[in-house]
């Protein structure tokens, strides 16, 4: 912890600033005519006129450019597709490191300054899976605690060395010079050109899907907690929701959702506020000794595995610090938007659990004991949710689509795209199938703390432990420092022992859930 004694902290100012201009990002200027161009999903950036679209896993936006803005990279990434066998798409998630035959990332024409990075990293490592933690506390006591500090130091400097590994001296200049634009251009150089795009890919499309999942299954769980003696189950309400879900397989863009997100994200912040007020308010009734010192072996791998979720941000920060306009700034940037989630997470964990002790639910709104307030605050929730979906959705469609439907003999099978940009109907059915997908999944895994676990324990070990620290060992080591080698080799180890011990438990506690028959 030492490396953050030199930080200075961000002005206040800057803060409101960027919040300010975010705001009025949302407010199409008078006499202003919208364009008509590709769309290009990318970071939250502030000084150009589309509308930012906030995600907690991903966070990229919908950005609009018209011809004049496009760089040579973008038009090359154009006429490549357009020369292929399917037609010209209305969106490419360049930001979620797909391949790097068809684009070049961290080259947008418009950079963000450290503030609009940090909030991109803010909302992506503290959005609304934030309401499980006080469950982890209630599982792993003040190790759980101690887990949401030690883990936002950890990927804070896995995502620093992962960045490095995108940097190579160069002898004639002396300086440092960006030779790779991605997670995926990292891996392909260490696990060689064959594997490493699979592989990587591989995981974040696991990672995507499950996510998807894991929003159904919390809106089944919001709106159980909302009415509980009402006639609707969970999984009823799961497939409900999925009811709502199910357009999105016909749109062909996020345009006409993208505008919601940002009220979703200041939504979100106003439901942290009032449950963190009401926690207050019940100041005189904490149970000051209900949290435990004691480490429990059953339950705290899980707890692990909730925690390691939550941070997960490494996918995207190779193209977040090349989007910047300093990009000596990252790692400032980096260690204060870590910083502040680790204090936020540990600190609400920790009320929540002095509040409701050991009645606390895997959601914690469910706490809340008025029905008219917990069931405001859990459909405040639920509407979230459903406005978070369509971003995995999307890229995970997306990535599959690439690596399925790009046309014979690049891919298996031919295009989902008919020659007018319209997706055929069997390419529609098959956008329908993976929505349907995450719905069944999630009434069959109806478990919301114990699933992301799970995830957290198998993806997120990986992406954010094991494969920055290998990265970093394969293309730096003859010039790191033998205590940096012994603390790679430490966190990889570690990483792996979390997500044995981890997958190993959750998986168990699944099995044992559906054996004894609990309430989900």
């Amino acid at each position: 912890m030492s490396r953050f004694g030199n930080l200075h902290i961000p002005p206040l100012s800057a803060a409101v600033n960027v919040a300010w201009q975010t705001l009025r990002q949302q407010m199409p200027e008078k006499g202003s005519t919208p364009s008509q161009p590709s769309e290009r999903v990318r970071f939250a950036q502030i000084n150009h006129t589309g509308p930012p679209e906030h995600h907690e896993l991903s966070n990229m936006t919908t950005n609009q450019w018209s011809p004049s803005e496009k760089s040579q990279a973008e038009d090359a990434f154009n006429q490549g597709y357009q020369s292929g066998d399917a037609p010209t798409k209305q969106q490419s998630f360049s930001s979620l490191d797909i391949s790097e035959d068809d684009f070049v990332e961290g080259k947008s024409p418009i950079k963000i300054n450290e503030y609009q990075a940090a909030w991109n990293v803010t909302n992506a490592i503290q959005g609304m899976f934030i309401v499980s933690l006080p469950f982890a506390v209630l599982r792993g006591g003040y190790w759980a605690i101690a887990a949401m500090i030690g883990v936002a130091y950890i990927c804070c400097y896995t995502g620093k060395i992962l960045v490095e590994c995108l940097y190579e001296f160069d002898v004639q200049t002396g300086k440092q010079i960006r030779v790779r634009e991605s997670y995926v251009a990292i891996a392909k150089e260490c696990f060689g050109k064959k594997y490493g795009a699979k592989v990587v890919n591989a995981a974040q499309i696991i990672e995507l899907l499950m996510t998807c999942i894991l929003y159904v299954v919390v809106c089944g769980d919001l709106m159980i907690g909302s009415f509980p003696d009402g006639a609707i189950d969970t999984r009823s309400w799961m497939m409900l929701v999925g009811i709502v879900l199910i357009p999105l397989g016909f749109l062909k863009s996020l345009k006409s959702v993208s505008v919601l997100s940002f009220w979703c994200t200041m939504s979100h912040i106003l439901i942290n506020a009032i449950i963190l007020g009401y926690c207050l308010l019940e100041i005189g009734d904490w149970g000051w000794g209900m949290v435990k010192w004691t480490l429990d072996m059953e339950n705290f791998p899980i707890c692990l595995g909730v925690i390691v979720f939550s941070y997960t941000s490494q996918i995207f920060l190779p193209t977040l610090e090349g989007n910047m306009e300093d990009p000596s700034k990252f790692q400032w940037m980096l260690d204060w938007s870590h910083i502040w989630a680790a204090v936020f997470k540990s600190l609400f964990g920790y009320i929540c659990f002095l509040t409701f002790q050991n009645d606390t639910q895997q959601v914690i709104t469910n706490n809340l004991h008025s029905a008219g307030f917990k069931g405001f605050v859990n459909l405040c929730l639920v509407v979230k949710a459903l406005l978070s979906y369509p971003l995995p959705y999307y890229a995970a469609c997306e990535l599959l689509e690439r690596v399925l439907f790009k046309g014979r003999p690049k891919t298996p099978f031919p295009t989902i795209w008919a020659l007018d940009g319209e997706l055929k109907v069997w390419g529609l059915a098959w956008r329908v199938g993976i929505i349907l997908f995450t719905i069944l999944m999630a009434c069959f895994i109806p478990h919301f703390s114990i699933l992301m676990g799970f995830i957290g324990s198998f993806t997120g070990t990986m992406l954010s432990f094991i494969w920055p620290c290998y990265f970093h060992l394969k293309l730096k080591r003859n010039g790191m420092d033998f205590q940096t080698i012994v603390f790679d080799y430490f966190i990889i180890c570690l990483g792996v022992l979390f997500g044995v011990i981890g997958m190993y438990d959750s998986g168990s506690a699944l099995i044992k859930a559906f054996e004894i028959g609990l309430p989900f």
